[in-house]
């Protein structure tokens, strides 16, 4: 429950705190006083988007806080769910900056928005004129359907359930549609891993070809010249090895004499057995340079066969063409796998949807089996808020399974004796869609332990005992939950634990909108105005404190 709220720098309010009562408050004030305005306050704690045209003070940040004692609510495992840490004094605090940043905080923890909304929806239902329309949307009515059976882990364990069999639907069709177009394209895979299959290609192949090819196709150049050098160096008149045994002889008679002579005949030395070493070499690869055409054409024509497969593949290494290869023989198997998965996925996904309309039709039974007693609690309700033929009815219907399960429900609504019940948003008028609110509301606070309920004005449209008999049901609500509500009738104003008066100040140079709670004495007269206008009379009192029963 909402113990206690600041607001700060919010519309028209510059500074207010309250603190609750736990059960029935009632917050009554002029029109434009600002009581809504306290509402949308409230609502940034449910994560309500603002911008800085809530400052009341444009240079100074809003900041909205409420704290709540939460015991009651078994929220331990939201919070872990959320990494926060759980209090049963728990903070909820929103700040909007004048620049329009907002910040929200639990516990003094930082937390996004969507984080603050779970957790604020689940601490405070605020009713508005926006939320009783949708009292004729069927997906409200199903959620007060669900609420009214206890149906929250059935719903829960079929949404999970739902998730898991949609996703493996959209796996399954992902999947088949992969194997429709590894199937149209098998053959050409297999074609192309074929015909490179074939082609039995080596890394580093293509390089040694290319090297091998040029020496055949110039062996007789090549032949000749490594032919010349190995002459130059020992074969000729002025061959090199000759002349350096000379140079050899000539400084080994010296060599003795000084080192730097011992030096430079070493390195003649040096010269000549590398020379020998070289022509040796030379004179080998001179051996084995031979023309052989036959070889040249076979070289040849692997080339071109290694050059017309880069080309087609749009490849420029052998490298490349090995890598798509394996490529190609991971997409061949895939083809030749798939169906194997296909089955596998179908029969997870057959176990799937059996499951989840094993859950439908749980959940179905559930919710059928209480739209009887649900019809008939909120038909005796509405008689007793002065819509006496007024009748209430379910359409139910199953079709295929989806989000929320199988069903359809439609309330159907008659205020009037002889006219057949109709959808509700096509017969109930403005009136009666807030009484009708209001006994949902009453039926659901049975059954469950809502949070704090805000109740903004759901007493539109009703007065005299009508409004009399909605002051007693929001008493008897009040004993097991907290409320707030903002109401014109002195009959539900009487009937508040505690009472609190909104009005206008305009002594500053900017109007305020002010709130206090009201002790005795002051309630009479409040409510005496409520009855009478502004002077009431002597009766208009003695009304009102009949009203309080004092």
């Amino acid at each position: 429950m909402l113990t206690h709220l600041t607001i700060k720098n919010y519309a028209l309010i510059e500074h207010l705190e309250l603190d609750f009562s736990n059960h029935l408050n009632v917050i009554t004030g002029e029109t434009g006083a600002g009581k809504s305005i306290l509402l949308g306050a409230v609502g940034l704690l449910l994560g309500n988007r603002a911008d800085t045209k809530v400052l009341w003070n444009e240079t100074e940040k809003c900041v909205a806080e409420g704290t709540f004692d939460i015991r009651a609510y078994g929220l331990n495992t939201l919070f872990a769910q959320l990494e926060l840490d759980y209090a049963d004094q728990t903070l909820l605090r929103r700040e909007i900056s004048p620049a329009g940043k907002s910040r929200a905080f639990i516990n003094d923890t930082p937390v996004t928005l969507d984080v603050m909304k779970q957790l604020g929806l689940r601490l405070m239902d605020i009713h508005s004129q926006h939320e009783t329309l949708e009292l004729g949307d069927r997906q409200f009515q199903l959620h007060v359907v669900d609420t009214y059976a206890n149906n929250a882990r059935a719903r829960e364990a079929y949404a999970a359930q739902w998730i898991k069999t949609v996703g493996l639907r959209q796996a399954y069709a992902r999947l088949q549609a992969e194997a429709d177009a590894l199937r149209q394209e098998a053959d050409f895979v297999s074609f192309q891993r074929n015909e490179l299959r074939e082609a039995a290609l080596r890394e580093g192949e293509q390089e040694a070809l290319e090297t091998q090819t040029a020496i055949l196709e110039n062996a007789g150049d090549i032949k000749t010249r490594l032919l010349a050098a190995s002459q130059l160096i020992s074969g000729s008149e002025v061959a090199i090895d000759q002349a350096l045994s000379e140079v050899r002889a000539q400084l080994n008679g010296i060599a003795h004499i000084k080192p730097a002579y011992q030096e430079l005949f070493s390195r003649v030395e040096s010269m000549r057995i590398e020379l020998a070493d070289l022509h040796n070499e030379i004179e080998r690869e001179q051996e084995n340079v031979e023309a052989n055409p036959a070889l040249l054409e076979e070289m040849q024509a692997r080339l071109s066969l290694l050059y017309q497969l880069q080309q087609k593949h749009r490849k420029t290494t052998v490298a490349e063409l090995l890598s798509l290869q394996q490529l190609l023989e991971e997409r061949a198997n895939q083809a030749l796998n798939v169906d194997d998965d296909l089955a596998r996925l179908q029969k997870e996904l057959a176990a799937a949807e059996a499951d989840l309309q094993m859950k439908a039709q749980a959940l179905s039974q559930t919710r059928a089996h209480v739209l009887a007693p649900l019809c008939r609690q909120l038909t005796e309700l509405a008689h007793a808020l002065g819509m006496p033929e007024a009748v209430l009815k379910a359409d139910h219907a199953v079709r295929e399974a989806a989000a929320h399960g199988t069903d359809v429900v439609d309330f159907l609504f008659s205020a009037n004796k002889g006219i057949a019940p109709r959808p509700l948003q096509q017969v109930a008028s403005g009136g009666e869609f807030s009484r009708l609110m209001f006994c949902v509301k009453y039926v659901l606070a049975e059954k469950t332990a809502i949070p704090t309920l805000l109740l903004d004005e759901i007493d539109n449209g009703i007065s005299g005992e009508v409004a009399v008999q909605m002051a007693r049901l929001m008493q008897t609500m009040a004993e097991a939950h907290q409320l707030i509500t903002i109401t014109h009738l002195p009959q539900l104003a009487a009937k508040g634990d505690a009472h609190y008066f909104v009005y206008k100040e305009n002594a500053q140079r900017k109007t305020v909108s002010r709130i206090r709670l009201l002790n005795k004495h002051e309630r009479v007269e409040e409510i005496a105005k409520m009855i009478a206008g502004e002077n009431p009379s002597a009766r208009a009192l003695a009304s009102a404190r009949e009203l309080m029963g004092s």
